[in-house]
């Protein structure tokens, strides 16, 4: 039986007939990609935004992505670390990131034809803080997986379905949600708190965060892998690399890994 979500996809995209993606390179915008390319072929086109707060690995993933979906992939630079509305790091630091990026892909979307512009949001996302949603909806963005009310795990599922190899792939949002609201952005301080995460992913841990707090750097790992972490990890020779990208202390959060956990001061 075919899947209902791919087939109300589907039917949004013939309804567009042309449309550019806000393509990250994650599980969510990979699946809108994949689906407006299927049906759109090259009426279809992703678009990733290039700035401090995306790794080059994280920005190199993406391409091959693209490049094995098959979409046109273009990149354009955003510049919300020129925004001091941005880079002060207020509770909706992320409206002013996706002003930026919307404000930069409604006129390049107007000037090769494309009627819209979709992104990957889902159901869940609605459910939480994401003050960067509002931004993209005044700028007339649509996103279609939220429209049909599709959560994080049926999103999941239905790229598994459509053999997406990265389906399970962890979520990776902006760098700058690794900082407590109020401490000022730089760019330094992203690609910093990038290469800790970068350093552990490379040794097996994948669902993860790496919080930044001044110069400390606090360890988010899944509850159930603390325990192996400790007794795995040569913990002075990671204090030690951690040292050499600026850090002055490294802890572990014994509590683990919790998406949006900085948003409890919030009470949200």
């Amino acid at each position: 039986m075919p899947n209902p979500h791919l087939q109300g996809l589907q039917q949004l995209f013939i309804e567009m007939d042309q449309a550019l993606v806000a393509y990250s390179g994650g599980v969510d915008s990979a699946l809108v990609a994949k689906v407006a390319y299927d049906v759109l072929g090259e009426r279809a086109l992703a678009v990733t935004a290039v700035s401090p707060s995306l790794l080059p690995e994280d920005l190199e993933d993406a391409q091959r992505q693209a490049e094995w979906i098959g979409i046109r992939h273009e990149l354009i630079e955003t510049e919300e670390m020129a925004n001091p509305n941005y880079t002060a790091n207020p509770v909706n630091r992320c409206y002013f990131c996706k002003s930026e990026l919307h404000d930069r892909l409604k006129p390049l979307a107007r000037s090769k034809g494309f009627p819209y512009v979709v992104d990957g949001v889902n159901a869940d996302d609605l459910r939480d803080y994401r003050p960067g949603i509002q931004a993209a909806r005044e700028r007339g963005a649509r996103s279609p997986l939220a429209e049909l009310g599709m959560t994080k795990a049926e999103v999941r599922q239905l790229s598994q379905e459509l053999g997406l190899p990265w389906w399970d792939k962890p979520a990776q949002p902006c760098l700058s949600s690794r900082f407590p609201y109020g401490e000022t952005i730089t760019a330094e301080k992203l690609q910093r708190v990038g290469r800790a995460e970068m350093y552990l992913r490379r040794r097996g841990y994948q669902n993860l965060r790496v919080r930044s707090s001044d110069n400390v750097a606090r360890i988010e790992l899944p509850p159930e892998q603390i325990q192996a972490f400790v007794a795995q990890t040569d913990l002075p020779a990671l204090a030690a690399d951690f040292r050499a990208l600026g850090f002055t202390t490294v802890t572990l959060d014994l509590e683990g890994y919790q998406s949006g956990k900085l948003n409890r001061e919030l009470g949200l």
